[in-house]
């Protein structure tokens, strides 16, 4: 088991003997049961919380590694999710709330941003408890900020979690916030892999900040402002499972008639004024410039880097191979809404009424003729609304791995991990040793959760046997309640197939 450091000593987090990873928990608050919609969130249901399995995950983590120096815990972004969070003040004078903020959750302010923050550790008190202990034996802790988390960059934020931890004095420096990536032991670069994501990046994470009119916020990924707007008022799509939301023409109609039309049969209302909230915030935050003060550019990069335990040069050079934000594409956002098969459907319907108030006036004809422009067009819509697809895959999933091969040199290492689309995965890639830490989200084939998806993977890096001043890193799964982990390696070369 690691021991406790020197008292008066500080935590040095340039070299690492044994680092752990994992990534994308989702922590959030818990969803009271409401029996007049049973499936309504359940998937954030108290039931389903990795508090505990997370503790025993950690003791057993200590008994894998059982050495004196000290562990390195890198928690590879989106722990929490402050985009599900619905609670408000029980005091309504304490923030002054817009309607939309009242419906789909507070904005990302800093005091609001930390009052969910709050809010998600009070329902995680034993996951915060377990961290404190593992943090007390003396190992290091680092949180790399995601997309769901980006709320993270405010330092009230950071400070609610310190604070939650109760750490004494001499031991706060043993927890790290990074901005986007981390060097570990000068041989594995860490990245969330949002930032490859145009749908998910944070679009400048050196100056995060965004002025709208009076309030400064946190700017918010599209991806983020479409599920805050839409899966927080569309309970039955579960956020963590790709399946449950982006499906065909075809799957939708039948997702309506086997689960909404009794339940939630204003869904399409409630869908339509969401997606058109998303695009309208998307484009109005993603064209905002950054709050930033150029005279204080060099010592921010300078504080990313040190953090990072990287070179502000490195920095530098791994903004300049983030993606480009899609918001910059809003016909692309529209398709991912759906939005632009309602506007063309509105303009059949809309052009066929002119048509048939033009031939009224010639003439005397019924209305029901409105249906022939209509049923005319219905083919032609109905194949350009089957032709259109979703490239929220290619963007999550692929997108990210096309940057290894460059991320790994600009940093100078030689294995990279990531996070964020919630598939395990080892690779050789380009020589890169590739990983993804995968997900523990509450996420489930089904939408009644009885299902799960996925597992609980992790990433252990440790001194090689054979040639100790080097590390070798393994894909794991943590299973629960035998205290036990087994190898889960699925190695693959560039082209998927076994190396």
């Amino acid at each position: 088991m690691g021991t406790s450091r020197a008292s008066g000593s500080k935590a040095d987090f340039r070299k690492a003997s044994h680092t752990f990873c994992v990534s994308d928990l989702h922590l959030t608050e818990a969803e009271p049961f409401d029996p007049k919609r049973p499936l309504w969130k359940v998937y954030k249901s108290r039931k389903f919380f990795i508090d505990a399995t997370f503790t025993a995950f950690l003791e057993h983590i200590q008994e894998l590694a059982d050495q004196k120096a000290p562990i390195e815990l890198i928690l590879n972004g989106d722990i929490f999710d402050f985009d599900a969070v619905m609670r408000q003040p029980d005091d309504p004078k304490q923030f002054k709330l817009h309607w939309l903020e009242k419906r789909r959750g507070m904005n990302a302010e800093e005091a609001k941003s930390k009052f969910k923050m709050e809010v998600i550790l009070q329902d995680h008190q034993a996951w915060v408890s377990a961290l404190r202990e593992f943090i007390l034996k003396g190992h290091r802790l680092v949180f790399i900020i995601g997309n769901h988390d980006i709320e993270l960059h405010w330092p009230g934020v950071q400070a609610t979690i310190l604070s939650a931890l109760k750490l004494p004095e001499n031991l706060r420096d043993q927890v790290r916030f990074c901005e986007w990536f981390y060097v570990s032991n000068g041989d594995t670069l860490f990245e969330h892999g949002n930032q490859y994501d145009s749908y998910s990046l944070c679009t400048n994470p050196v100056h995060p900040l965004i002025k709208k009119g009076r309030r400064v916020v946190v700017r918010m990924p599209f991806g983020d402002i479409a599920n805050k707007m839409l899966m927080n008022g569309m309970g039955l799509f579960n956020p963590h499972v790709s399946s449950h939301f982006i499906m065909s023409f075809t799957q939708y109609f039948k997702f309506f008639f086997k689960y909404l039309i009794r339940h939630e049969p204003l869904i399409i209302a409630s869908w339509f004024w969401s997606a058109s909230a998303a695009l309208f915030h998307s484009l109005l935050e993603g064209f905002l410039p950054a709050v930033k003060d150029p005279l204080t550019v060099e010592r921010r990069t300078a504080e990313i880097a040190q953090k990072a335990n990287s070179s502000p040069r490195t920095v530098r050079a791994l903004k300049e191979i983030h993606v480009h934000p899609a918001i910059f594409n809003p016909l692309k956002i529209m398709q991912e809404l759906w939005l632009d098969r309602a506007f063309l459907f509105m303009m059949i319907l809309a052009g066929s009424f002119y048509l048939l108030s033009l031939i009224k006036l010639i003439f005397n004809i019924s209305a029901l003729w409105v249906l022939v422009p209509i049923m005319g067009t219905m083919p032609f819509f109905i194949m350009y609304a089957q032709t259109v697809r979703s490239s929220l895959e290619e963007e999550n999933v692929q997108a990210p791995e096309r940057s290894v091969a460059i991320s790994s040199r600009l940093a100078k290492v030689k294995r990279v991990v990531h996070g964020h689309t919630h598939y395990e995965k080892h690779r050789i890639i380009e020589d890169v040793e590739f990983f993804n830490s995968g997900t523990w989200s509450p996420g489930f084939h089904d939408y009644e959760c009885t299902k799960p998806y996925g597992k609980k993977p992790f990433i252990w890096i440790r001194p090689d046997p054979a040639r100790p001043a080097q590390r070798v890193a393994e894909l794991r799964e943590w299973i629960d309640p035998k205290s036990e982990s087994i190898p889960v390696d699925t190695q693959t070369n560039a082209d998927g197939k076994p190396a």
